[in-house]
């Protein structure tokens, strides 16, 4: 649904009805499109024609997608939950797992021992079965080393930790705002703190295995409790109010997302500390400012068909982009090409067979246990928001 508010009520004082439009709303028409700009900047990323550009540092800084996609989830798995809390007057821990299981587990379970089984079993990298377990517990973003083309895996061992805590800290936690808001703070904070060497001053010993190194939770954390901070600012009514005169004109996202592009430009070679909270935050705003209202500047664009196709399929996009890389980098070998010419080819090319990769998966694949999201569940389950 997609409301339009008259003009007159300005940034500053959102309509009596604007709060109560965003709450009722099933279904953010913008986030697929922001889905598409955070994949689009991961794959330049990894994108061979990335290393022949230079002098423009925002170029350089397509990793930071995956930061947005921890904004993103933050939000959303935020957003998801707390409704059903003021729908059914509580949340279902079995329910939530259950939901998130059925979305992220076959198709990273599927990479995983797919992946596992190609470079240990038939190329004979004995070496690597160590690493092996760690994936399969979602601890791939401490490791020293990866298996090939699971690299990217890290990130979803950081959501995977995530999910596991957050919901069950919001069951335990009263439903007052400043309470859960406050706890955010302070995560943030140590997030903050071991980015600044929080172990170092306190002297915390080295846990560290053969494979992997544990270390206090750092700037990926932080974005994805920035998300889960925006959520719930935009939930309670005092905080919808301050989000709203930040972002509740409709120019707002092409302003925040001119503001984020700046800082990325400007912003000190090294994101750790200070610049990644700065970050993190323009990012959550960049989020705010379209959801916040449907009918902002920036919709046309961000709801056009093939942005929202990409944005929807960008799940499997994530995991199987370096296999796409992989697949274009050895045809262009094979075909004699070589250069900076093969490096702009494998660019154009690997992402078409990206998604291809994506969109045959998501069809014959994701889409089965997608639709078991649906059943089995108390009969007042009802679609989350973008989930």
């Amino acid at each position: 649904m997609s409301v339009s508010f008259p003009s007159r009520a300005g940034p500053d004082a959102p309509p009596p009805d604007a709060r109560r439009a965003y709450l009722d709303r099933r279904y953010f028409l913008s986030l697929n499109g922001l889905r598409f700009l955070c994949i689009a900047a991961v794959m330049w990323h990894h994108a061979p024609a990335n290393a022949l550009v230079d002098g423009v540092r925002i170029l350089d800084r397509g990793f930071v997608g995956v930061d947005f996609f921890f904004v993103l989830s933050g939000f959303l798995i935020t957003t998801l939950l707390l409704r059903e809390e003021r729908r059914d007057g509580r949340i279902s821990l079995a329910g939530f797992y259950r939901r998130r299981a059925l979305r992220i587990l076959p198709v990273y379970l599927l990479l995983v021992t797919v992946m596992s089984a190609y470079w240990v079993g038939v190329k004979g990298q004995q070496d690597l079965v160590g690493l092996v377990p760690y994936y399969y517990a979602f601890l791939a973003n401490f490791l020293k080393g990866d298996i090939p083309l699971l690299s990217i895996t890290w990130s979803l061992s950081v959501e995977e930790q995530y999910y596991l805590i957050w919901p069950a800290l919001l069951v335990l936690l009263p439903a007052l705002v400043r309470l859960r808001a406050g706890l955010l703070a302070v995560l943030i904070g140590i997030c903050l703190l071991a980015m600044l060497g929080l172990a170092e001053w306190l002297g915390l010993p080295r846990l560290e295995t053969r494979h992997a190194v544990f270390v206090l939770p750092g700037m990926s954390y932080m974005a994805i409790l920035c998300g889960s901070l925006t959520a719930l600012l935009l939930d309670d009514r005092a905080g919808f109010r301050l989000l709203w005169r930040l972002c509740g004109w409709r120019g707002a996202p092409l302003a925040w997302f001119a503001a984020l592009a700046l800082y990325l430009q400007l912003a000190p070679e090294s994101l750790l500390g200070w610049p990644a909270l700065g970050m993190d935050v323009l990012m959550a705003l960049c989020l705010a400012s379209l959801v916040v209202r449907e009918d902002h500047v920036l919709r046309p664009v961000m709801t056009l068909a093939p942005v929202a196709r990409v944005g929807e399929i960008s799940y499997g996009l994530y995991l199987y982009h370096l296999i796409g890389l992989h697949i274009a980098s050895e045809g262009l070998r094979v075909a004699g090409l070589a250069g900076p010419g093969a490096q702009w080819a494998a660019t154009l090319v690997y992402p078409l067979v990206s998604m291809v990769l994506a969109e045959a998966s998501f069809r014959w694949f994701e889409s089965f246990f997608l639709s078991l999201k649906s059943h089995g569940g108390s009969g007042r389950e009802k679609p989350a928001p973008n989930p």
